[in-house]
C-alpha cells in the first residue's frame, strides 16, 4: 500500500515509525512532515487543510490509504473530501470531529447519552458568564469552546483569575475558539487518557497514558501542549477502563451514529478518574502528542493494521497483541516555551543515539538545513524508550536526553512521577 500520513510533529513521526515497520507499506509519504521524518518517508510541501489539495495529491501520487494527524484538518472537513473522492482515510468527518472542535457540543452529546462528565454552563457574552463564576465559586474551569491548540483551557482556583480568563477570551485572546466559552465545575481525582479506535459501529481500545501539562518539575508553572508521557496510565486499570467504555465511550459512539455522523477514526478521551470512577474531562478526535509517541513505541507494526481496520469498518475482527512492557517519552522544548522562544538553534548530538524498537527520538519541532537539525518550534523532541518496567523506560530516555547537545533546549527531569 501507498500511505499518506498528514502533518509535521512528533505525533506524526511515531505514527510514521509504526507504519515503516509494517511489511503491507511499500511508500510512505508524510506531508508536510519535519527532519526526523524525511529521514524513514518521503516528505511533501502540501497545505493539508485544503481537502482539494489532498485529493489531488493522493490520486496523483496513488495513496490508498490517508491517516490525519491533527486536528485542524479534520475540522476542515478534509477526511470528508477524501471519503467523497473514494480515498481510503483514518479520521473522522467535520461534523463528527466536533466533539474536539466544539466543547459544547460535546456536552450536548453527554447530555444526551447520560455519559457522565462535569456540570456546566455555556455562554456567548461576558457579563452572563461573569455572574455564572461568581455564582458557582472557585476552583472553576472556564474553556474557549473551539479549536485552542491546546490551550484554551484555564484551571482558575481563585474567582479573580476565572473572570480575567473570561475578558481574555471574548476579548480574542484565542481567536474564534473564544467566541462561545463552557464553564466547568472544578473536578477532583487523577487525569489520564483512554484511546479508542471507532469504525463508525464498534470500537476498540487501544491503550491508555498519562502526560504531564505543567511546564515544570513537580506539575509547576503554565501549561503547555505536555512535556511528556508514559502508557500505560497505572490509574486505568483494567476495571476502571471496562467501566468506562460501557458508561461514557460506547454510549457517545452510539448517540453519533442515532444523530447520523457515526465517529470514524480514533477517539481520544480524556478522563478524570475518582475512588474508581471516570467522568470525561474532554473528547480529542486525533491521538495525543506526546501521547500517541508511547502508544506507537509499544504497538509498533499492528498499529498500521488496526488504523487501516477501522477505516474499513472491520474493527469487529481486530484485536490489540499488547506486550507486558511499558514506554516514556519527554518532551525536549525551546527555552522560553510555552511563551515567546527562539527558533533557528542548532541541535547536536542526535547521530550517536540508538534507534530501535525500545529506543527512538521522534522529531516534533525541526527542520534540516546543511547537513544540521534546527528547531522550528516550541515543542522540539520526543525522547521515548520502552522498558519491561517504567523505571527501566524512564532510565533509558533520560540516558538519551543526556546525550543530546542542546543549550537552547530544556526538559523535565520528572517524567512518570505519579506513576514511580
Amino acid at each position: 500500500m501507498n500511505i499518506l500520513i498528514l502533518g509535521s510533529g512528533g505525533r506524526e513521526h511515531s505514527l510514521a515509525w509504526a507504519v515503516m515497520q509494517n511489511p503491507k507499506c511499500d511508500r510512505l509519504i508524510v506531508a508536510p512532515g519535519n527532519a526526523g521524518i524525511a529521514q524513514i518517508a518521503d516528505c511533501a510541501a502540501l497545505d493539508i487543510e485544503n481537502g482539494g489539495a489532498v485529493v489531488s495529491f493522493a490520486e496523483d501520487n496513488a495513496i490508498d490509504f490517508v491517516i490525519v494527524g491533527p486536528e485542524a484538518p479534520l475540522a476542515a472537513g478534509v477526511a470528508d473530501r477524501l471519503r467523497e473522492a473514494g480515498v481510503l482515510v483514518f479520521g473522522p468527518s467535520a461534523a463528527a470531529a466536533q466533539l474536539e472542535a466544539s466543547k459544547s457540543f460535546t456536552k450536548e452529546i453527554c447530555d444526551a447519552s447520560g455519559a457522565p462528565t462535569a456540570a456546566y454552563g455555556r455562554f456567548t457574552e461576558a457579563e452572563p458568564a461573569k455572574a455564572y463564576i461568581r455564582e458557582q465559586g472557585a476552583p472553576i474551569v472556564v474553556k474557549a469552546d473551539g479549536l485552542a491548540a491546546g490551550k484554551g483551557v484555564i484551571v482558575a482556583m481563585d474567582e479573580a483569575t476565572a473572570l480575567e480568563a473570561i475578558d481574555d477570551m471574548f476579548g480574542g485572546a484565542f481567536g474564534g475558539a473564544g467566541a462561545e466559552v463552557v464553564i466547568e465545575e472544578f473536578m477532583e481525582g487523577e487525569e489520564a487518557s483512554l484511546f479508542v479506535l471507532c469504525d463508525g459501529e464498534d470500537i476498540l481500545s487501544v491503550g491508555t497514558a498519562q502526560d504531564h501539562k505543567r511546564v515544570g518539575d513537580g506539575d509547576t508553572g503554565l501549561n503547555t501542549g505536555g512535556m511528556g508521557a508514559y502508557s500505560p496510565a497505572p490509574v486505568l486499570s483494567a476495571e476502571v477502563e471496562a467501566r468506562a467504555m460501557e458508561e461514557i465511550i460506547k454510549p457517545t459512539v452510539a448517540e453519533m451514529k442515532k444523530r447520523g455522523i457515526p465517529f470514524q477514526g480514533v477517539l481520544y478521551a480524556g478522563l478524570m478518574i475518582k475512588d474508581g470512577q471516570s467522568r470525561l474531562v474532554e473528547y480529542n478526535v486525533r491521538f495525543g502528542d506526546p501521547e500517541c509517541q508511547v502508544l506507537m513505541m509499544r504497538l509498533g507494526a499492528q498499529a498500521m493494521d488496526l488504523m487501516h481496520a477501522a477505516a474499513e469498518g472491520r474493527l469487529r475482527e481486530a484485536q490489540v497483541n499488547w506486550a507486558d512492557d511499558h514506554a516514556l517519552t519527554v518532551v525536549m522544548a525551546a527555552q522560553g516555551y510555552p511563551g515567546s522562544y527562539e527558533k533557528g538553534s542548532v541541535i547536536g548530538g542526535l547521530d550517536g543515539l540508538p534507534e530501535d524498537s525500545k529506543n527512538m527520538v521522534f522529531h516534533a519541532g525541526t527542520k534540516a538545513a546543511d547537513g544540521q537539525v534546527l528547531a522550528t518550534g516550541g515543542r522540539v523532541l520526543n525522547v521515548t524508550a520502552r522498558g519491561e518496567t517504567l523505571q527501566e523506560a524512564r532510565d533509558r530516555a533520560y540516558a538519551m536526553v543526556d546525550g543530546i547537545d542542546w543549550p537552547d533546549g530544556f526538559f523535565r527531569r520528572d517524567i512518570g512521577w505519579r506513576a514511580l
